[in-house]
């Protein structure tokens, strides 16, 4: 089944708000089998409705509208598509029932403009709305399902999830199936480079894309198919043969942040972490804090960024410091054990480097960052040279810290 979503409203158009129902709708769509095959933002406006659904792909057989359905004269998305399907505009006593009982749930009464809410095109079945007044309206047209949402994320979720999703499933005989990998520190070139040699070996059902960021490149490998194919093991056969292309570089992140999948090992095996940071200026820590139950795992981070904090709250020796600066292999492995004795946590990731644009030697570039991973058994640190731009160089070390990290993590043995 394909799929096309419409997203109404100028808010969205201008800046004003983040789409985020597309995305969420995209997601949920794939899980169950819908290819999205496109996403259409526009105005509030009947022509802007009235073109999008003329301008639908000929294979397209469900249709997502949200937005564009409040009590007030701006919301025209409603008058439209009775206007569009020919249907008069009837008032619903089932749906204004709910209106109230809703309203009397928040200790209120609806007033007369909320009446609006309960208009719904004739030819439309109604879908009830149990988290707000505006209901989903289900429309049949040459072949397609078309419904219109709120565009209040919540009240369009649970239509989906509960009203939507219901009628479709018995209908759907294909699968979607994601599964994504990352690489820290190689860039996207040198990855294509080593994996399109082996490209032939991916079942027909594979497809893979590359998502790069600043200082990591996701790889996505999707499969699609009817419900009896094994889909799973296309996507774990192209694994391996990533896994054979790209070597120790390829990290199975489950489709999870890094982060995120860090903390799950890292809760899976009951151990601790901690930072200190110099040029990431605490972004470790924060990127550790982003997930949910980090407490578990996570003490800390020092963000050493002078010397005199580095010497005092880490230890690290001064003639080390000016014999082979703050920058240095030396420094680095110093501040990682130091942060590991201080914060008493199982691995310390230590970073310091030249974000820029100023400070880079001839020897030591803007770019340069040493990172080290102290751990019960041993300490390692590598360098980066990363590039001339201080923000990229900043997440990029982030990015390396984290993967290094948990490299270690992975490879410990208690």
């Amino acid at each position: 089944m394909k799929a096309e979503i419409i997203t109404i409203g100028d808010e969205i158009l201008i800046g004003q708000i983040v789409d985020t129902n597309s995305a969420w709708l995209g997601q949920v769509l794939g899980e169950e089998g819908i290819e999205v095959t496109r996403i259409n933002s526009i105005s509030d406006t009947p022509e802007a409705i009235i073109g999008a659904i003329e301008g639908l792909y000929p294979e397209t057989q469900l249709v997502l509208m949200t937005g564009g359905l409040g009590p007030t004269k701006d919301d025209l998305t409603k008058q439209t598509l009775a206007q569009y399907f020919g249907s008069e505009m009837v008032f619903r006593e089932d749906v204004w029932d709910h209106i109230v009982e809703l309203f009397k749930g928040f200790g209120r009464t609806p007033v007369e403009r909320n009446k609006q809410q309960a208009l719904v095109p004739e030819v439309c079945e109604v879908i009830f709305n149990h988290k707000g007044t505006a209901p989903g309206m289900l429309f049949r047209h040459e072949g397609r399902r078309i419904i219109s949402m709120p565009g209040v994320p919540y009240e369009m979720k649970h239509i989906v999830q509960d009203g939507l999703l219901p009628l479709l499933r018995d209908e759907i005989d294909y699968q979607i199936i994601h599964h994504t990998l990352f690489v820290v520190g190689v860039p996207e070139s040198v990855l294509a480079d080593r994996i399109e040699p082996l490209e032939g070996e991916f079942a027909p059902s594979i497809k893979l894309a590359y998502l790069p960021k600043p200082g990591l490149v996701r790889l996505r490998l999707t499969a699609r198919g009817k419900r009896n194919e094994d889909l799973k093991g296309d996507i774990q056969r192209a694994v391996q043969t990533l896994r054979k292309a790209v070597g120790n570089d390829l990290m199975d992140g489950s489709n999870k942040a890094i982060e995120e999948y860090l903390g799950e090992v890292l809760t899976e095996r009951g151990l601790t972490v901690g930072a200190a940071e110099s040029c990431t200026g605490g972004g470790i820590g924060a990127a550790l804090v982003s997930v949910a139950g980090s407490s578990a795992y996570f003490q800390g981070s020092i963000v050493a960024y002078s010397y005199d904090i580095k010497e005092t709250m880490l230890g690290v020796d001064h003639n080390t410091i000016v014999t082979k600066g703050a920058v240095s292999e030396e420094v680095v492995r110093q501040m990682a054990e130091g942060a590991r004795k201080r914060l008493n946590v199982d691995f310390a990731v230590a970073v310091s480097g030249i974000a820029g644009p100023g400070g880079g030697t001839p020897d030591k570039p803007v770019g340069t960052s040493w990172i080290a991973i102290a751990g019960p058994t041993r300490t390692i640190a590598e360098k980066f040279t990363f590039g001339k731009v201080r923000e990229r160089n900043i997440q990029k070390t982030i990015f390396a810290a984290l993967n290094n990290l948990l490299k270690e993590v992975e490879d410990y043995s208690a």
